[in-house]
């Protein structure tokens, strides 16, 4: 995959009818803790009210079309060393190694707009493979597993913890 074609951007409101691709796909959806986007109008608002005031959720867009989104979530106060990371990418674009690519960029952003950050943490359901995968790939280093770590849509999971602390180097793209 052509990483000059792939970027990370603030959301904006146009970005509505794309999001409804990829947000109003329950594959997408399923992992994450997003509801799964229902109509224009309650994608506008979650754009709106959600993706644009975020401390740092961007888009991740393949020739400036949102295809999918990063979020940085910085704790505060004596944690605020730390951050959650998520992200998600529609499907027709699992596999191309779009999602790594993006997660290589908010990589070299992140730190330098969070000083104070240290270690970023990502988590991953332990049956999705393929979201470990990337996370490899990005340079996170695999810390193990948290037994029935979490409540989402109606389960109890299990997940795979990930970090990559700011002294970490972002691997070279394949070649």
């Amino acid at each position: 995959m052509d990483g000059c074609r792939i970027s990370l951007r603030a959301f904006k409101a146009s970005d509505v009818d794309d999001l409804m691709i990829w947000a109003g796909d329950e594959e997408v959806t399923r992992n994450i803790r997003w509801k799964t986007c229902g109509s224009r109008e309650e994608a506008l608002a979650f754009i709106r009210d959600v993706c644009i005031p975020h401390p740092w959720r961007r888009s991740i867009c393949l020739h400036d079309r949102s295809i999918g989104f990063v979020s940085v979530y910085p704790w505060s106060g004596d944690e605020r060393c730390k951050a959650d990371i998520g992200f998600a990418i529609a499907t027709k674009h699992w596999g191309q190694g779009i999602t790594t690519i993006a997660l290589k960029i908010a990589l070299s952003q992140v730190f330098k707009d969070f000083p104070d950050l240290l270690r970023l943490q990502a988590f991953a359901d332990v049956h999705n493979k393929a979201s470990q995968r990337v996370l490899e790939k990005a340079g996170f280093l695999r810390e193990g597993v948290l037994r029935k770590y979490t409540y989402l849509k109606g389960n109890i999971k299990d997940l795979v913890v990930y970090s990559f602390l700011s002294t970490d180097q972002i691997p070279p793209d394949d070649p």
